[in-house]
């Protein structure tokens, strides 16, 4: 997320009531989780484990829950609950606004374009020529859908991230304040919810298909020409690269790549990176054919027992 101009340190720090390390003008361009971090971009840690990794990244302004050296050329903000104080910087900047109507009144929508009764068109939406947006769609604040796109009934773009802390009275919800943003040519089945990032964008690219009942979580950026189908559920983070093919009731877990052209067969269980280019079964998931091999041999083995009782 960039902020609408540059800030200083001190103007952030004065935000969240949070001390600091660096120049008092040390400028600050934006937040963002640390996998999609730039240059003048804040980060927030609260563990120690990822200390080394946000303190070397590219951000430039690191808010932690300790005291400790502060690299070259970056800043610090020092606060007692990072996460707290991220969520105050995203209301700040990303506060909630109160819908007024079905179809906002800042929605641009393109030439062509068809939108069936009941559905609901967020603020600052931007829908492109062409699209076919099909009954009680809704599509929050801010998404981005390109042209030649069509999403079918109930479909829901731009729901909040599914990320939380755990805290002694129970979870604290990590305040979405990023994007949805589907490029040319996509279709949309019904029924399937598309999360938008937490402070970045969830991206679908141009010529992607998604079956009914797809659920896509936050920052997830899914390749061109891929096919997507029913019950599939991609956790966030996940990176799907161009032609990839994920076949029915498939589960991806967070931050995960699946490679070009990989194809991931029915109800397998994505716990790790993927090269593209192969074939998918099974849980965890492994390459089809040795995978079919180990479970004909596993059927082998009633037959060796009884052999062996003889």
């Amino acid at each position: 997320m960039k902020f609408p101009s540059p800030y200083t340190l001190n103007q952030i720090a004065t935000i969240i009531k949070a001390e600091y390390v660096g120049h008092d003008d040390f400028p600050v361009l934006g937040m963002n989780e640390i996998h999609v971090v730039e240059h003048g971009d804040i980060v927030f840690v609260d563990h120690p484990k990822y200390y080394d990794k946000a303190l070397s990244c590219a951000a430039s302004i690191v808010l932690i829950n300790k005291k400790v050296d502060c690299p070259e050329g970056k800043a610090l903000l020092i606060s007692d609950d990072p996460f707290r104080d991220f969520n105050i910087l995203t209301l700040f900047f990303k506060p909630f606004l109160k819908a007024q109507n079905n179809i906002s009144s800042s929605a641009k929508i393109g030439k062509d374009t068809i939108v069936q009764p009941n559905c609901f068109i967020g603020n600052n939406v931007v829908i492109g020529d062409n699209c076919l947006i099909h009954s009680n769609v809704s599509i929050y604040d801010n998404c981005v859908i390109g042209n030649n796109v069509t999403i079918h009934a109930g479909s829901v773009m731009g729901s909040d991230a599914f990320y939380y802390k755990k805290r002694p009275e129970g979870y604290d919800k990590l305040i979405s304040g990023g994007r949805v943003v589907i490029q040319d040519n996509v279709d949309i089945g019904a029924l399937c919810t598309i999360d938008k990032g937490v402070t970045g964008d969830t991206i679908i690219k141009k010529g992607t298909k998604l079956d009914n009942q797809v659920q896509v979580g936050h920052d997830t950026v899914i390749g061109e020409k891929c096919l997507i189908a029913s019950q599939t559920g991609i956790a966030g983070c996940v990176i799907i690269e161009d032609e990839v093919t994920l076949w029915g009731q498939v589960g991806v877990t967070s931050a995960a790549t699946i490679g070009k052209k990989a194809v991931v067969l029915a109800q397998t269980g994505v716990s790790k990176s993927l090269e593209g280019g192969k074939n998918y079964f099974g849980s965890p998931a492994e390459e089809a054919r040795e995978k079919l091999k180990q479970l004909a041999y596993v059927k082998q083995i009633p037959s060796i027992l009884k052999k062996l009782e003889k």
